[in-house]
């Protein structure tokens, strides 16, 4: 069997938090495309149907849409009891949802702080215990959560207290899973993207003023693309990535090397 051959996720069953859009869409279409079935969970099931509707048209596999707010422990296990209603099983999950919230320290009020935790930290904590239980309980399995450089660095000029902290704390969270799980033969891995040129990112008139600046301080000077990210995604959601657990893949076109 080739490379390419053992890339291939046929038979798996995925699925994508924040799908609907950005970095989750590209890479539940990039699961799907591998061979999977996916997903797609958002707290916006409007575009996650949408999203779903996509994917399986572009593909043969099986894609469905599912609304959940990942920071309700409730609402949570719903999502996974349907998942193995529709799937039977979870081979993968990728735990990817999440917010910002810049503005400066001495300006950040404690519901805003604790509402970008809840979501990063808490709700990827949620989710990924979830999956985790299931891929105990059925014999193994692989998550991935979406990090961030800003774990890495201090990023400017804009102020990302908030964001920083519950990316690190994805990371750390991350490390401490793989340890504990890595005899029941569940893989936990993290991706910290760095600057994404998603079509939020790029419509929000906000961060125009911020992108050139970016781009002089990235190394390869130009953001990255949301689908630089699925090559990884699909290693560490298949059979290849067997000996990785404990991981963080920094795709950051350098900046962290500062």
């Amino acid at each position: 069997m080739g490379i390419l051959e053992k890339m291939r996720l046929d038979g798996k069953k995925t699925f994508v938090t924040g799908g609907a859009r950005g970095i989750g869409k590209r890479i539940a279409f990039a699961l799907s495309e591998a061979g999977a079935d996916v997903a797609i969970v958002d707290v916006d099931l409007e575009e996650a149907q949408k999203t779903a509707k996509e994917i399986a048209q572009a593909n043969n596999n099986k894609t469905i849409a599912i609304k959940t707010n990942i920071t309700s422990p409730d609402e949570v296990n719903e999502m996974i009891e349907t998942i193995l209603k529709e799937f039977g099983r979870l081979d993968a999950a990728f735990c990817n949802a999440g917010i910002g919230h810049g503005v400066p320290v001495e300006d950040d009020t404690l519901e805003d702080w604790t509402r970008v935790i809840n979501v990063n930290l808490n709700g990827t904590f949620l989710t990924a215990q979830a999956a985790g239980r299931v891929m105990i309980k059925q014999g193994g399995g692989t998550i991935i959560n979406t990090a961030s450089m800003s774990a890495h660095i201090t990023n400017v000029p804009q102020k990302e207290c908030s964001y920083a902290a519950s990316k690190a704390g994805v990371i750390a969270m991350s490390r401490n899973m793989a340890v504990e799980w890595a005899d029941k033969n569940v893989r936990v891995n993290t991706i910290s993207p760095g600057y994404m040129a998603t079509e939020m990112t790029l419509n929000d008139p906000g961060l125009a003023p911020l992108i050139s600046q970016w781009e002089e301080l990235i190394p390869v000077h130009r953001m990255g693309k949301p689908e630089e990210l699925e090559a990884i995604a699909v290693y560490l959601a298949g059979d290849m990535s067997s000996y990785t657990t404990g991981a963080d893949f920094r795709i950051d076109g350098g900046y962290t090397c500062f």
